[in-house]
């Protein structure tokens, strides 16, 4: 199914497609890759189906999880079926263009680059000369950008963002790591990421965040959210590492840490 809407004055199509994900479950998929138009279509539906919920319009339905180009909808198949809340969703779907803010919220995250405070960024330099770029460019352009926050996935709190600047995409690293470190700010093709835990990777490592990205003691446990926009200001190892310390506690607090927030409540 397509619907129509506009975008710069000129008419586009942007197509869906509902498929069952086994018997709980249904996903709204919208397209193909990482496009800013499709996550506003994931978001606004996103925001459409939690009002509806909120308002008991769609019964049954337990949880909502969004994605770069669809949104899946888990119900609980004793309470709901397929056919009962796909009416609803199907009149919730708008093009993106007419679509409300998504209210997601705008941070701004300390990084180290390079390698001088930790092992998180030992790939700066060879990303740098894959680019045809000095370290320095390199960190003007990242820091430089504002990024999509797209989804959540691979590890509790990480966080797929896009888009980097073009001369910044690379594939992954042929040979992943089995130890990437916490911390780790890192690209691959048009995405970049912050590794919450050590876990094994391919990305590039360019850098430290001293961040904590998840704490169940938060009303949302993991800090990003889809929707969320990501600017990222380049720090020295001096403040690096005082903002690792005061930063320590932050997982045991009520609230992910204020100062991070550039806009509480900016839309899109």
């Amino acid at each position: 199914m397509a619907i129509a809407g506009t975008r710069l004055g000129k008419e586009y199509w942007m197509s869906f497609r509902i498929l069952d994900l086994g018997d709980t479950a249904l996903t709204i998929d919208f397209g193909d890759g990482a496009d800013r138009q499709l996550l506003a279509a994931v978001a606004a539906l996103d925001q459409a189906l939690a009002g509806l919920i909120e308002r008991g319009g769609l019964r049954g339905v337990v949880e909502t999880v969004p994605t770069f180009r669809s949104l899946t909808v888990i119900y609980d198949p004793l309470r709901t079926s397929r056919g009962e809340i796909e009416p609803a969703i199907r009149a919730a779907i708008r093009p993106p263009a007419a679509a409300p803010a998504t209210g997601g919220r705008r941070w701004c995250l300390p990084v180290c680059y390079g390698d001088q405070s930790s092992a998180c960024g030992p790939d700066l330099d060879e990303l740098a000369a894959a680019c045809g770029l000095t370290p320095a460019e390199v960190v003007g352009l990242h820091s430089g950008g504002v990024y999509d926050v797209y989804m959540l996935g691979f590890l509790p709190g990480f966080a797929f963002m896009g888009d980097l600047p073009e001369g910044l995409s690379r594939p992954r690293r042929s040979e992943p790591r089995l130890r990437v470190p916490a911390g780790s700010v890192a690209t691959a093709g048009t995405l970049t990421a912050i590794y919450p835990w050590e876990s094994p990777g391919g990305w590039h490592l360019i850098g430290a965040c001293p961040v904590p990205l998840f704490s169940t003691a938060w009303p949302q446990a993991a800090l990003l959210q889809p929707g969320d926009r990501v600017s990222f200001r380049a720090v020295d190892e001096a403040e690096y590492r005082a903002l690792l310390v005061d930063l320590a506690a932050a997982r045991a607090l009520p609230q992910p840490p204020a100062s991070l927030l550039l806009d509480r409540e900016a839309g899109r």
